[in-house]
């Protein structure tokens, strides 16, 4: 029996370095003026909404394939259950 991997292996052709931890940065809100905190110049207000652009960070996001919690290749998603009141066979449209 073959033993199944327990978190996703980094691709083999990666020459990427390990990630490192995000930093805490602190500014001041653009539209508000709120003290606000965030990660590596990434903020978002939770005072008044304003989000500052991704393009604005102190350093590049990483891809999908650097992050270590990603699921294997090809494992997707279970679909999502049905909501409250959802009856089989009826959705919009069936005239029912």
């Amino acid at each position: 029996m073959t033993r199944r991997p327990t978190r996703a292996e980094p691709p083999a052709d990666s020459t990427a370095a390990p990630l490192r931890a995000p930093e805490i940065t602190e500014a001041e809100c653009r539209r508000c003026g709120t003290d606000i905190a965030g990660l590596d110049g990434r903020y978002a207000c939770g005072v008044c909404g304003w989000v500052n652009d991704h393009s604005e960070g102190h350093r590049r996001l990483p891809r999908a394939d650097e992050d270590p919690d990603r699921p294997a290749r090809g494992r997707r998603r279970p679909p999502p259950l049905p909501g409250p009141g959802a009856e089989a066979g009826r959705g919009p449209g069936t005239g029912g």
